[in-house]
């Protein structure tokens, strides 16, 4: 932890007062992670070496390997309390957490889903699980933090009869807890085309059932990984505020997961708000915490206070995960469905180098806001930026 705030610092080097107001700022703050994965676990590697050794199938290890990294702080007093400890430098009063995997089959959502809908169980006096804005304020003003859960694709039955039944997964899913849904990841599916697909071709007509399903139930509408037409036509079908959880502008940096200013208007319009992640090749520039202030400055000045906030794309290995030995031999997957990116998107070498990593870790939130200060965005601005924002959008979809 040290390690990532002093990258942090040497980038940002403030003196002593900004460092106090941000601290104090932050910590009386409602601080939203817009889309993250949090604290990850390390688990044994020598169990996980000897069970791949074993002869286990593909899927039986990848849930094994699933359990240990996300469920670990469950079983393991050291892990929790590296899990705690990461919660608690960070600051965030609410994660959005990543809790589905890339995929549309209902029976591969629920692992993820189950597991997180466990840990919140499991440790409900430190991260409930939070389902409408008031459960983030009631955890904030008890000290605690809270994990709202999203989900990486629309679950669909894919039976493709009616409809109706095609779009039923959504409210069960609901009502386990799930609170913002992805149209597209990166591919088309049937909803419309993501942001890797090079034909840009926008809002199938079942992709507007599905807004339409998503706003009655109420699940915030994600177009972060949606392509720029698909975004554009999902914030002018939806009745209710979207939201790009986790991208960057298009006019600061060019990329496939980056929004041009006309999409982030159309979401705007609609009273929704742009996440800024921390993914460094996504940010361009220096891929660093100043690129990420660069990309909130963007938002700030060119479309006002209520327009952005921070949803980092990230997580953090605790000590415990980074001390693990690799895995011996590990099997050869080939690249997933979601997963086929163009060539070229994150082949910068400027963005893989560890200062400028570090200072965007998961942990750093502290600093982020520190970073605003510096850059001289009221108190006010900042909390929107922080967690207020997000907020709005959640109440309008979400009722208390």
């Amino acid at each position: 932890m040290q390690t990532a705030r002093q990258a942090a610092l040497e980038i940002l080097k403030p003196n002593d007062k900004e460092v106090a107001h941000a601290r104090e700022l932050h910590r009386s703050s409602v601080v939203i992670d817009a889309y993250g994965f949090g604290p990850r676990c390390g688990g044994d590697t020598l169990k996980l070496q000897a069970a791949l050794d074993g002869g286990l199938s593909d899927a039986e290890f990848q849930d094994l390997l699933g359990n240990t990294r996300m469920l670990g702080q469950l079983t393991d007093s050291a892990e929790q309390a590296e899990y705690k400890e990461a919660w608690e430098a960070s600051g965030v009063t609410c994660l959005m957490r990543n809790a589905g995997e890339e995929s549309q089959a209902p029976q591969v959502l629920i692992k993820r889903l189950a597991r997180f809908v466990h840990v919140t169980d499991v440790l409900r006096d430190f991260v409930p699980k939070a389902v409408h804005a008031d459960d983030i304020i009631a955890a904030h003003k008890a000290g605690h933090h809270s994990i709202c859960l999203s989900g990486n694709g629309i679950p669909l039955s894919q039976e493709w009869r009616f409809v109706t039944s095609e779009l039923a997964w959504i409210e069960v899913f609901h009502q386990l807890g799930i609170r913002m849904m992805h149209v597209t990841y990166n591919r088309r599916n049937m909803l419309g085309d993501g942001c890797a697909e090079a034909s840009n071709a926008g809002l199938s007509d079942f992709g507007r059932h599905a807004i339409a399903e998503m706003n009655r139930v109420g699940v915030i509408v994600d177009v972060a990984h949606s392509g720029w037409q698909t975004s554009l036509e999902a914030a002018r079908a939806s009745s209710k505020p979207i939201v790009a959880s986790h991208t960057t502008c298009a006019a600061v940096h060019h990329h496939i997961r980056s929004k041009p200013d006309a999409v982030i208007q159309a979401i705007l319009d609609g009273g929704g708000m742009i996440g800024i992640c921390c993914i460094p090749s996504f940010l361009g520039g220096a891929g660093d915490i100043s690129a990420l202030l660069d990309h909130i400055d963007y938002m700030l000045k060119k479309f006002g206070a209520e327009s952005v906030g921070i949803g980092t794309d990230t997580g953090y290995a605790t000590p415990i995960a980074r001390r693990q030995p690799p895995l011996k031999n590990p099997r050869i997957r080939p690249v997933r469905f979601e997963g086929f990116w163009p060539e070229g998107t994150f082949a910068d070498p400027r963005w893989h180098q560890p200062k400028q990593a570090l200072s965007l870790d998961w942990i750093n939130w502290p600093m982020f806001t520190l970073g605003m200060v510096q850059r001289g965005h009221s108190d006010a601005v900042i909390r929107k930026v922080l967690g207020e924002n997000f907020m709005r959008v959640m109440r309008a979809n979400i009722p208390g």
